[in-house]
């Protein structure tokens, strides 16, 4: 399994229109893609991302196709209509925890 990790800030004032995107949109999208999210944590207190997110695929070769599509490419742009210092990164998934 391949894990896709995601953090971000979400800008202030888009609270509510970043909610209903991601509830919405986003989280639908990433699943009719192929990712299987696996979890969303929320930092309400200290230093950090306010937002880590992660997803799964069954291997690299259908991550890295998801991430090279163009309609990953729109739900990405969307996305960042939102939130600030975005990341992601591609790692082997090892069900625990992961940064």
């Amino acid at each position: 399994m391949i894990k896709l990790l995601m953090s971000w800030d979400i800008q202030a004032g888009k609270e509510a229109a970043y909610m209903e995107f991601v509830t919405r949109e986003f989280t639908p999208q990433l699943m009719k893609l192929g990712i299987q999210p696996t979890e969303a944590w929320y930092t309400v207190v200290g230093n950090g991302p306010q937002v880590l997110a992660g997803g799964i695929t069954k291997d690299r070769e259908t991550m890295m196709a998801i991430l090279e599509s163009e309609e990953w490419e729109g739900l990405e742009q969307k996305l960042l209509d939102y939130v600030r210092n975005y990341k992601h990164k591609v790692v082997p998934a090892t069900g625990q925890f992961q940064l």
